[in-house]
């Protein structure tokens, strides 16, 4: 039976009756978007994969709970950042240097020079990111890349919903200064 060809409403019934054929097809439609959301939070690649592993298992788990199964892709980026945070918070207390991030500067560092103006200022804001504040990356990512607004970033968070919107506007404010320099 391929799967390939039933839309994601076909794909989450046949998960919820526990079809691995399904389940798989569902994770290779999603992996890379919700790897690439955990990354641009835990900063490790290693730690990326895990939790959006981890994201997958809770959601097959819980979809049953799923009121709406059009909504899978946002409940499911949801649980990747709930997860990607729980991680990041628990590490950062630890204050530690992850490999991962010192390669990624290396490689940031050498951008190929053939590159597009457009790919070229795509690298220079991600690389200018990745010296922000962790808070302040945190938030820029969630509403810029990720799309959310400030209320939901807010809640997410865990802060204010002013709190939220200072922390965005001087994370917008130091990416600034950090693309000028």
């Amino acid at each position: 039976m391929k799967l390939t060809n039933h839309n994601i409403n076909d794909l989450i019934r046949l998960c919820i009756a526990k079809n691995q054929q399904a389940q798989m097809e569902v994770y290779n439609r999603y992996y890379k978007a919700m790897y690439n959301t955990a990354i641009r939070i835990v900063k490790d690649s290693y730690a990326a994969e895990d939790i959006m592993q981890d994201s997958f298992l809770i959601a097959f788990n819980k979809l049953k709970n799923l009121t709406d199964v059009t909504l899978f892709g946002a409940w499911l980026k949801r649980i990747v950042i709930n997860e990607s945070l729980n991680f990041y918070k628990q590490n950062n207390k630890h204050n530690q240097v992850a490999l991962d991030d010192v390669i990624y500067k290396i490689e940031s560092d050498n951008v190929e020079d053939n590159l597009d103006i457009n790919e070229s200022k795509t690298k220079d804001i991600l690389k200018a990111m990745t010296l922000l504040k962790d808070n302040y990356r945190i938030a820029l990512s969630l509403s810029l890349i990720e799309g959310y607004d400030n209320e939901e970033i807010s809640e997410i968070m865990n802060i204010s919903h002013a709190n939220c919107r200072t922390t965005i506007s001087r994370a917008k404010n130091a990416l600034r200064k950090n693309l000028s320099v």
